[in-house]
């Protein structure tokens, strides 16, 4: 067990790591309205991504006919028209997104990032189909090679151009390498078909996720595009580079423990007992997650702002605690969701982000009414908490999960991040604090070793595992 895990935690925070470091470096070398502008690319391929999201690599891992060449041609054809079409409207709101946005001088550059998801479209299934087989190895290199790539032009572009074009021609470097290294990585040959079946299957699993990846954009994009249109660029490159710290180790542990527990949870779909164990492990294993982020951000967070990125980034600071609690929330949603995947439940996500897309209005009513970055985050974090107890009430109604079986840990969890948040609020916002900072502190770290002391259900599967492992071995 622990060599897939390590391979694949290792794998995803590797690579990464290396694009962390090519944001980190951007940001470093350029302005921060340039870096503002750069991060705006980011979210105008989600927009595309958003438009055309159907999950097909998940489906290719979780469909009983995943080993079946004909299914995988299907989707690599059905992958490929997607990724063309996306291609096309992105080149076609290019205009008004960069006029909506206040920089009508970088139209041509998001004209030309409508490459990208062509690329991708011709992205080889197979290194995807392997990890049915628990080979995760290919699909590791399609991370990590293009994302090492990326970072390694990131010097002579900063001596060519200076500018945000450095991140534009960095992001499309590394698609043509994304490309190029999953045919490489690849054990069967590629063959791509237009197969109305195998499209109709597609639509149908995928559907729910189109519908969730729209709400996805807005919460994962949704505040940066009000943030830029109303407080400007500058404000735009501090959530930004803010999301990149609080959000992105959060992502690389989500992703990894979703390649790990998702093939086992769907072979084990029709075994009630087996399927809840699995699936309490994968949702402590969430909600360790982001509790480990919360701990990383409060530890070394200000500090490395201040060595890393220079005083120029010093406004994000007093940001950091408040998005690590937003991405902590945000996390421990993904267990439930997993969970739901297996039992082809793809709509459970999309339920548990409406609040997060409906909070959207709210954010930007407020940044009109001139309140700044941590009212916005602060409404996002409520409408998250709000997705996660949907998500939860799903997994028990529509799966018959017990949630007995993650409630101490899942309601300790929240019982530190409630603790944290008043620690913040005594910090930042009471001036002489009303309340000395060691108590809500202490509480907080006491909250935090009670919740990790509650994860039974994931320690009994590592045990579980590991036993089984030397058994074989023995």
């Amino acid at each position: 067990m622990l060599k897939p895990v390590l391979l694949l935690v290792s794998g995803n925070a590797f690579s990464s790591l290396i694009l962390l470091v090519r944001n980190l470096l951007v940001a470093r070398l350029i302005s921060v309205e340039n870096y503002g502008i750069a991060a705006t690319f980011a979210v105008s391929m989600a927009i595309v991504e958003m438009m055309s999201q159907l999950g097909l690599q998940q489906m290719i891992v979780q469909d009983k006919d995943g080993e079946n060449p004909a299914l995988q041609a299907g989707l690599q054809g059905f992958q490929a028209l997607r990724g063309t079409i996306s291609g096309v409207i992105l080149f076609v709101i290019a205009d008004p997104l960069a006029r909506f946005l206040g920089i009508p001088e970088v139209i041509w550059a998001y004209q030309l990032m409508a490459l990208v998801p062509v690329l991708n479209g011709f992205t080889h299934f197979d290194v995807f189909r392997l990890q049915r087989q628990m080979i995760y190895l290919p699909f590791m290199m399609t991370i990590f090679v293009p994302a090492l790539i990326s970072v390694l032009l990131i010097w002579p572009l900063d001596q060519l151009y200076g500018d945000y074009r450095v991140m534009l021609y960095a992001v499309l470097a590394q698609g043509v390498m994304k490309l190029l290294t999953s045919h490489l990585a690849a054990r069967q040959r590629y063959r791509l078909t237009l197969d109305r079946a195998v499209m109709m299957r597609g639509l149908s699993f995928g559907w729910p996720l189109l519908v969730n990846s729209l709400l996805l954009f807005l919460v994962l994009n949704g505040e940066k595009l009000v943030v830029g249109r109303e407080l400007g660029m500058s404000q735009l490159a501090l959530l930004a580079m803010g999301f990149t710290l609080t959000l992105t180790p959060t992502l690389v542990l989500a992703r990894s423990v979703q390649s790990f527990f998702l093939p086992q949870l769907s072979a084990a779909q029709d075994e009630d007992e087996r399927f809840h164990d699995i699936g309490a492990a994968t949702v402590e294993a969430n909600i360790l997650n982001g509790l480990i982020q919360v701990a990383a951000v409060a530890l070394i967070g200000p500090i490395f702002v201040q060595t890393v990125l220079g005083p120029k980034y010093e406004p994000m600071i007093p940001l950091l605690l408040w998005l690590a609690i937003l991405h902590a929330v945000r996390v421990f949603k993904a267990g439930p969701a997993v969970v739901a995947l297996a039992r082809a439940k793809t709509d459970n996500a999309m339920w548990a982000n409406l609040f997060r897309a409906a909070s959207l209005a709210v954010s930007w009513y407020a940044t009109i009414q001139g309140y700044g970055l941590i009212v916005v985050i602060w409404i996002a974090t409520t409408a998250e908490l709000l997705g996660f107890f949907v998500s939860l009430y799903l997994l028990k109604k529509r799966i018959g999960f017990p949630l007995r079986r993650v409630g101490a840990t899942a309601g300790l969890a929240l019982g530190f991040l409630g603790v944290y948040f008043g620690h913040g609020w005594v910090v930042q916002m009471q001036q002489p604090p009303m309340i000395d900072p060691r108590w809500t502190g202490g509480a907080a770290v006491v909250l935090f070793i009670l919740c990790l002391a509650s994860m039974t259900a994931l320690r009994g599967f590592v045990l579980r595992r590991r036993t089984r492992g030397k058994r074989r071995n023995g």
